[in-house]
């Protein structure tokens, strides 16, 4: 614990210690006067005057000289019992001032009850001392765990945008080497048309390289870098591929992973449209259902065969991204998963801006 932490720990609750101790020296009193030992009046200006002198001696004994508890907590052992002897000595000479007597006379007329006393002073001032630096270190432990549980939550938060990133930096290579794949076979057999392709590709790239960076964006910004994208298979698949998008205006801004609906988009193509002779529609839609954000895509290519769901690099980033940042919150399913239609449902708790 930092030095300046443990100096206010010990000096804040100065006024509380010394009413707690004065109630100590209350009942000591009370037991004395119940023993039959002097009036409750005179064993309680003794019991104030030489308890509150011991407690103010620790004190600030021990924020004097122990500035540093964890390392020198040991002094406690010569410093306490200092403290109370010349507490005890301070606190009876003032009492007899109080009183208007000396107040050393029972060290003269009873020496073996003076040094009673004085035992029981000693052990008093160590209970009290015990008790008091007992609170110090379970509020010490208790800061302690509090800054440690605060340093893992932090590492727990850059662990996840580490896994994140390195999610996505998986991700945008995968979709890069298939777009490119897709141009050297176009080549070929159409150069115009392949040129005109990598001019998108050109123009897509740059558009989207700032944002891809970030771990969340708008909605909005996610469905035109689908655009971009299907504008750039359009070159290539021409009137075989077209694309309905459904995004309600109040759900433009709200944030969603970067680059999520991607790879659901690749699989439409690639799985759906390019082994259908006559193409087929994407469509992408968003929505609000109470508190969850509800996101899917639909392609109305060969489909797939009843019962059978696939599990490719794409649908694995989308679930580990969503696993990252929602846990069990998120979900992705395949929701129509029959002859010339597919459909994934994305979702996970709405966000707002």
């Amino acid at each position: 614990m930092p030095r300046h932490n443990q100096a206010a720990m010990r000096s804040s609750p100065t006024l509380s210690r010394a009413l707690q101790a004065a109630a100590f020296n209350t009942a000591i009193a009370l037991g004395i006067t119940a023993f039959g030992v002097h009036d409750f009046i005179s064993n309680l200006v003794y019991s104030q005057s030489i308890g509150l002198s011991i407690w103010l001696l620790v004190d600030m004994g021990q924020y004097k000289l122990i500035p540093d508890y964890p390392t020198q907590w040991r002094r406690l052992f010569w410093l306490v019992p200092l403290c109370v002897v010349a507490g005890y000595l301070a606190g009876t000479g003032l009492a007899g001032k109080l009183m208007s007597h000396s107040g050393f006379d029972d060290w003269v007329n009873h020496p073996r009850k003076a040094f009673g006393f004085l035992l029981v002073s000693l052990a008093a001032g160590g209970v009290i001392t015990y008790f008091f630096f007992s609170r110090l270190q379970l509020a010490s432990a208790r800061e302690a765990m509090a800054q440690t549980q605060a340093q893992a939550e932090a590492a727990q938060r850059q662990a996840t945008e580490f896994q994140l990133k390195l999610l996505q930096s998986q991700l945008e290579p995968h979709m890069l080497f298939n777009t490119l794949a897709n141009l050297r076979a176009l080549i070929h057999h159409n150069p115009a048309q392949a040129q005109h392709m990598l001019d998108h590709l050109v123009a897509y790239l740059r558009a989207t390289l700032s944002s891809s960076r970030t771990t969340l964006h708008p909605l909005q910004t996610e469905f035109d870098r689908l655009r971009d994208y299907l504008e750039l298979m359009a070159v290539r698949m021409g009137p075989r591929l077209s694309y309905v998008f459904d995004l309600p205006s109040e759900l433009a801004s709200v944030p969603v992973p970067a680059l999520l609906l991607q790879p659901l988009v690749e699989n439409a193509i690639q799985h759906g449209l390019e082994p259908k002779i006559e193409g087929g529609n994407i469509t992408v839609q968003a929505r609000l259902e109470g508190p969850t954000l509800i996101l899917e895509v639909h392609d109305t290519g060969v489909g797939l065969p009843a019962g059978e769901c696939p599990a490719g690099f794409g649908l694995t980033q989308v679930r580990e991204r969503l696993a990252t940042l929602y846990g069990a919150q998120a979900t992705i399913e395949f929701i129509a998963c029959h002859a010339f239609t597919t459909g994934v449902r994305v979702t996970f708790p709405y966000q707002k801006t």
